[in-house]
């Protein structure tokens, strides 16, 4: 694979000035371009050998273009705040908005690479920190961002001679430390793992480009060139107008016609002093177990989701009234802000992922995009159908990092549905949580109630199940979603 990169490519210094200043001149244009038409971001992968120049070219395209509109990221090796949550988790809080380029130097796959060559995980490791990053940029590439991948190479000896080079000179031997000599020595293990990194991530949605490092020149021009061709390419292509609302999923109907939601008994309730007891009860086991030494291992995250008028705030209040407040937070989630539309939809929800023993409530979720953004059309059906799997690999991903899941459906019936419409209307203080559009959704309940079963059926998985909460009576809802969190933490605790 890096046969060619390690031919000696070279560009004489008149070549060079000659094309330079057409070469940045195009690279301006179309960047201001991209900036003014603000319909998708790119994202740019800088990693290779040391020595091969990956630091200088990440300083020239911030030379040649203009760096307002340039976000650079080089993570290196991860925080402790990092390590508090998913791997990818800072590369999603890094991502750069429509409009924008952002550059990730020496990331996502060096820090696996390196850690294969020195024995530090094993090649099925390595295989699942690769095939996270192949998902992360097919993501990226599905919601519309352009991914180019550059690796920059050196041969063995081209390395040392760099090396030797630099240490020589007083005003840049300090380019040169102990491990770029001791990774030298393990060039061979390097080379072997950064071939299988590549063949195994180099994808047709962001295959890599593999460029030889040693004559800046070269480097240089090569991956400036590349870059603005694909800007251009990327850019001749119009917007794709959205598709129109879905009415019939294109999934496999339900022969004995199941319907988990009417399959619920909404008559279940509790008599107050019943369910003044049970809260006071379930509360209180809830708060004991936020102050166990085990919790601080531990990261919640609980989604609430459900008919409008379900009650889910109510809920939520029962929860948060049983924690100290510092231990939690509520996401409030509505229709994206325009910061949060120009990125990806799974964005806005990797920012608010908790620390160790921090629990997070998200007052609806990102299965927004399989509820009312299917119902609404306000994505096309190709958006929401594989949001399925990109949502249970979400989930894994907290799942893995030793965050648990807790997923609420509150349920309610149309009846009862619009007995609380009508409540909400005569209560002073509570009309502002009835709007024309709850109205509206109520004409579109049959569509919404196929996309909760499809979404039920899709992503309640053994890691992170659904619970569906009978909900025509609060008392009976707010029991059994506190009863529900504080045995699901009693079973992640007890794992320990």
């Amino acid at each position: 694979m890096f046969e060619s990169a390690e031919l000696g490519h070279a560009i004489d210094a008149e070549r060079y000035n000659q094309e330079l200043p057409r070469l940045r001149r195009e690279l301006l244009e179309a960047q201001l371009e991209l900036v003014e038409a603000r319909r998708f971001a790119v994202i740019i992968i800088i990693a290779g050998m040391d020595g091969a120049g990956k630091g200088d070219t990440v300083n020239v395209l911030n030379e040649w273009m203009d760096p307002r509109h340039i976000q650079t990221h080089a993570p290196g090796e991860p925080t402790e705040t990092d390590l508090a949550r998913p791997p990818m988790w800072r590369y999603w809080r890094a991502l750069p908005p429509k409009g924008k380029i952002g550059i990730f130097f020496d990331a996502i796959y060096s820090e696996a690479i390196r850690d294969r060559v020195y024995d530090r995980i094993g090649n099925s490791e390595l295989d699942q920190a690769l095939e996270r990053g192949n998902r992360f940029e097919k993501m990226l590439v599905d919601e519309g961002a352009l991914v180019l991948k550059f690796w920059l190479h050196l041969s063995e000896k081209r390395q040392k001679k760099r090396f030797d080079k630099l240490e020589k000179d007083p005003a840049t031997s300090w380019r040169v430390n102990k491990d770029d000599w001791r990774n030298h020595k393990h060039y061979g293990k390097f080379r072997q793992v950064a071939e299988r990194a590549l063949r195994q991530t180099s994808s047709a949605e962001a295959p890599w480009t593999i460029i030889e490092g040693y004559d800046a020149r070269y480097r240089e021009l090569t991956l400036g060139e590349a870059l603005l061709q694909a800007l251009r390419q990327r850019l001749a292509v119009e917007t794709v107008p959205p598709q129109p609302a879905v009415t019939v999923p294109p999934l496999v109907p339900r022969i004995d016609e199941l319907n988990v939601l009417r399959a619920l008994d909404l008559s279940l309730d509790l008599d107050k002093k019943d369910y003044e007891e049970q809260l006071a009860q379930w509360q209180g086991k809830l708060n004991k177990l936020s102050r166990k030494k085990g919790f601080g291992e531990l990261s919640v995250v609980a989604v609430f989701e459900g008919n409008d008028a379900a009650g889910k705030g109510g809920s939520i209040r029962r929860v948060t009234g049983a924690l100290d407040a510092r231990r939690y937070q509520v996401v409030q989630v509505a229709a994206p802000t325009d910061e949060e539309d120009d990125h990806p939809y799974l964005w806005r929800f990797w920012r608010h992922l908790p620390e160790r023993g921090k629990l997070v409530i998200f007052d609806r979720s990102w299965y927004g995009r399989v509820l009312v953004e299917r119902v609404e059309g306000f994505c096309a059906e190709t958006d929401w159908m594989r949001a399925y799997g990109e949502i249970n690999d979400f989930e894994e991903q907290l799942i893995r990092n030793r965050t648990l899941v807790v997923k609420f459906w509150l349920a309610i019936d149309q009846d009862e549905q619009l007995r609380r419409f009508k409540a909400r209307e005569e209560i002073p203080f509570k009309n502002f949580k009835i709007t024309e559009d709850d109205w509206r959704n109520r004409e579109k309940w049959p569509l919404y109630e196929e996309a909760v079963c499809d979404m039920v059926e899709r992503t309640s998985t053994e890691i992170a199940p659904w619970t569906l909460v009978e909900a025509n009576s609060k008392r009976y809802a707010r029991v059994k979603v506190l009863k529900t969190l504080v045995e699901r933490i009693e079973q992640a605790l007890e794992k320990d």
